[in-house]
């Protein structure tokens, strides 16, 4: 921990965005999408060992992820279990926070507004500060900045025009820069 954070008591975290940085998204009319199958669920090359070497630093491991294809009746709820079980399984992720919410419901959670990581940050004592976002669209980067974490977006072509602190092209760097 980071003198700060060691004064505080509070712990540091890392936040991640599950579709395009956890799992591969499916890109449909050159947009990316959530998978709707297990089949189409996919874990992005490196992110089991990023998760465990920034846990074996000190840091948790929390998933927050916007999933409003619940809402849309583009998943069911028992396929996004099956999804998460198998995050949880093969991930060790220390808490997940899932938004099953469409923009019209206008609620806390949905990413760009900070609500599940604010959540989280109550749940698990988390300096903020001290604490980053990865993801790979504007919401991600936009809620991570507003809770007051550093964002990490993971560079995709459909996001060159988002901005944030960092960006990388591979989770191997999201370690190195955490880290240093």
């Amino acid at each position: 921990m980071n003198q700060e954070s060691k004064a505080s008591g509070r712990a540091r975290a890392v936040f991640f965005d599950r579709d395009g940085v956890v799992n591969k998204v499916i890109l449909r009319d050159g947009k990316p999408f959530s998978p709707r199958t297990l089949e189409e669920f996919i874990f992005a090359k490196g992110i089991q060992k990023t998760v465990s070497v920034l846990k074996r630093n000190g840091y948790k491991a929390i998933l927050v992820s916007n999933q409003p294809d619940i809402a849309r009746g583009h998943v069911t709820q028992d396929v996004l279990d099956q999804m998460t079980r198998r995050l949880s399984q093969e991930i060790l992720f220390d808490d997940v926070f899932i938004c099953p919410h469409d923009d019209d419901d206008h609620c806390a959670c949905r990413k760009p507004k900070p609500g599940m990581i604010l959540e989280a940050a109550a749940k698990w004592k988390i300096d903020l500060r001290g604490s980053y976002v990865i993801g790979d669209t504007w919401k991600d980067m936009e809620a991570g900045k507003t809770a007051g974490c550093k964002t990490i977006l993971l560079d995709a072509i459909y996001n060159q025009d988002v901005r944030s602190d960092f960006r990388v092209k591979s989770l191997t760097e999201v370690v190195g820069i955490i880290l240093k």
